[in-house]
């Protein structure tokens, strides 16, 4: 509109009020004075102010600051009731961009089980070895429509509905915040506003233990350099032996009748890009790898535990129980939780007491800055120990399911099984053309000697 009246297709404006027109003094004095010097008026009809009128932009500010201060005052009590609704462990979903829930008849999420089966397919290609990417082009593949109702799925959704603890049933509110009620920008909360974690506040579409085993996997996949982005199998799998960088995948003589897939190492020839003086393979000596002795070698080491599966099961029966025991984690969460209590109740009595009379400020201080020490280093501790508890559960569910996944398998392998080796196998690790070692997700490494390609 401000644009077509600026270009001579507008002569006069008409606006119920000063509210309608801008939600700032300084948005509304500024376009009506342009539109003033292009000759356009603006009127106001709850107010009878007319901008062609020499005392209409007094009124017009006036108008517009409290029309501002309405706008804050509206704002700050919406504020105000959702962050109450959010102290009080309501659960609050945009259902129209959530995938699995719907408001139900109480105003709770409500499962939609089409839907849902989509996010624990999800959950499941993941934990099973596929990256996000692989798992978006699935769904494109298959034409299953996104959480906004769209044909092609990204990784960044895919990452989202991995992430989201709602599909555990459980709710974190305020993740963002309103920068201004003027601008409407909003903020990722790293600690500027308080959050909320409500457990159990709905039902759930995937289990905790499976939610907090993913979260495990993608911490583990960032601390060892890789969020498994790639659509390749063995891609971020392959790790080298002699300077613990990734291979990536490269092709020699591409345009030969030579042409060859191998495995490399990304950093081999890094040292020489970077100064021309250094002789070319001067950071890494590692040998390249065909991908049919990396299948080979998943074969040969998967067949090894297959042999004496029986065995192996027996053996793993009696040790799970202890290996993911949290019976000591809880004992001395209790009792950290307990003191933390306690000093927080002296940190608040400290504080009222200095509010209901005169103290000596050094002397507060100085027991504030004691008493708020101690109760931050037990916060840490407590999120220490619940960062633990979750890997020690992540890594029962982990093994449950790589025991499920060779109690399904009859008889030893004898070619390569793709969904195998993305549900069990976690990397390899390349010591030689010869040499590679398999570690599987329960934690047992094999090395086996591969025929040189």
């Amino acid at each position: 509109m401000v644009e077509d009246a600026l270009s001579g297709k507008i002569d006069l404006i008409l606006t119920k009020s000063v509210s309608r027109f801008a939600r700032n003094t300084v948005d509304s004095l500024t376009v009506i004075r342009k539109l003033k010097d292009a000759g356009v008026f603006v009127f106001f009809e709850k107010e009878n102010i007319d901008t062609g009128d020499a005392k209409g932009e007094l009124l017009l500010t006036i108008m517009s600051s409290l029309a501002q201060e309405e706008s804050r005052s509206i704002s700050e009590n919406v504020t105000w009731g959702k962050r109450k609704r959010m102290a009080d462990g309501q659960v609050t979903i945009c259902y129209g961009n959530f995938l699995g829930y719907e408001k139900g008849e109480d105003g709770q999420p409500k499962i939609v089980e089409s839907e849902a089966e989509v996010v624990r397919l999800i959950y499941n290609m993941y934990l099973n070895g596929h990256s996000a990417n692989s798992i978006a082009q699935s769904l494109t593949s298959q034409k299953i429509p996104t959480p906004r109702g769209m044909k092609n799925w990204g990784a960044r959704t895919v990452f989202s509905i991995l992430t989201n603890e709602k599909y555990a049933g459980c709710n974190r509110s305020q993740k963002t915040y309103c920068e201004s009620f003027l601008t409407h920008k909003r903020l990722k909360n790293n600690g500027e506003l308080p959050q909320y974690w409500v457990e159990d506040s709905h039902t759930a579409i995937v289990s905790r233990e499976i939610f907090d085993l993913v979260q495990d996997e993608t911490r583990r996949n960032s601390e060892v350099g890789t969020c498994r982005n790639t659509t390749n199998l063995f891609g971020s799998r392959v790790v080298c032996g002699s300077c613990g960088s990734f291979y990536g995948k490269k092709v020699w003589g591409s345009n030969t009748k030579y042409r060859k897939i191998v495995w490399q190492c990304n950093a081999k020839y890094q040292r020489s890009d970077r100064d021309p003086s250094k002789p070319r393979g001067a950071q890494c000596k590692s040998s390249h790898i065909t991908e049919e002795q990396l299948e080979y070698a998943f074969i040969t080491a998967i067949n090894q535990i297959l042999a004496v599966k029986d065995d192996y099961f027996a053996e793993y029966e009696t040790v799970v129980t202890e290996l993911t025991n949290t019976d000591a984690l809880d004992s001395e969460t209790e009792k950290l939780n307990a003191v933390s209590v306690e000093t927080y109740n002296s940190l608040k009595s400290a504080m009222d007491e200095n509010a209901r009379q005169a103290l000596n400020q050094d002397n507060y201080e100085r027991r504030f800055g004691t008493l708020n020490d101690k109760y931050e280093e037990q916060l840490r501790r407590l999120t220490e120990l619940s960062k633990k508890r979750q890997s020690i559960l992540a890594r029962r569910e982990r093994l449950n399911i790589f025991l499920a996944e060779l109690r399904e398998q009859d008889g030893l392998l004898i070619e390569f099984d793709e969904a195998l080796f993305r549900a069990t196998v976690d990397r390899y690790t390349v010591h030689s053309e010869r040499e590679v070692a398999v570690l599987f997700r329960d934690g047992t490494e094999i090395t086996v000697a591969v025929a040189k390609k």
